[in-house]
């Protein structure tokens, strides 16, 4: 995707999110394929709803698993706020896949941090692409809110170096040995995914 033959992917959210699932998820599956792989993440309170940030790299050569600031090539902003903050780590050919569904972190209820107004007019303004549409509204129709992030993965499906039947038998695979009844509901999840990013 870039000169080096590096993919960055910066996946940010809120704890609870799956932020850190959806980045073991990509960092398997391009392992799976042959590339170098690096990872680090960054929780601060996860489990209490603070913010989870993941950086994954994946090429033929990876040294550090950090991403640099204007270097991301793909931003998975799990929360709008979250993807406002880390928008500037994406190259300005870099594509933001945003979920819409709004969840402040503890530092807004504590009066820590003001919650922007308009956090995807914000991001709008930058010039950057992006695409924003509702992957909790999904998940809830769905049946199961837990499935946010893969339909925030079957959103960024389309935008990897690989196929995007790979990434989403990695995520089935996770299910098929134990629990097999989540295995075709993660499927449509996937898929919606996708379709909700063509359209936004």
């Amino acid at each position: 995707m870039n000169e080096n033959k590096i993919t960055n992917i910066l996946v940010a959210g809120i704890g609870g999110q799956g932020v850190m699932t959806a980045a073991e998820v990509l960092s398997q599956t391009a392992l799976s394929q042959g590339f170098d792989v690096k990872k680090t993440e960054v929780a601060g309170m996860a489990q209490r709803g603070g913010v989870v940030t993941s950086h994954v790299r994946f090429g033929a050569q990876v040294l550090s698993p950090a991403i640099p600031p204007g270097e991301a090539d793909i931003l998975v902003g799990f929360e709008p706020a979250e993807a406002l903050r880390w928008i500037s780590h994406l190259r300005p050919t870099g594509v933001a896949m945003i979920n819409t569904t709004r969840q402040e972190p503890p530092v807004v209820s504590l009066g820590l941090y003001d919650y922007p107004e308009d956090p995807i007019g914000e991001i709008a303004a930058t010039g950057i692409e992006y695409h924003a549409f509702d992957a909790g509204a999904i998940a809830r129709e769905l049946g199961n809110f837990k499935l946010v992030n893969t339909v925030m993965l079957g959103a960024i499906s389309e935008l990897l170096p690989f196929p995007a039947e790979v990434l989403k038998n990695e995520i089935l695979d996770r299910f098929r040995g134990r629990k097999p009844e989540l295995v075709e509901i993660n499927d449509k999840a996937f898929e919606l995914g996708r379709k909700a990013s063509a359209e936004h």
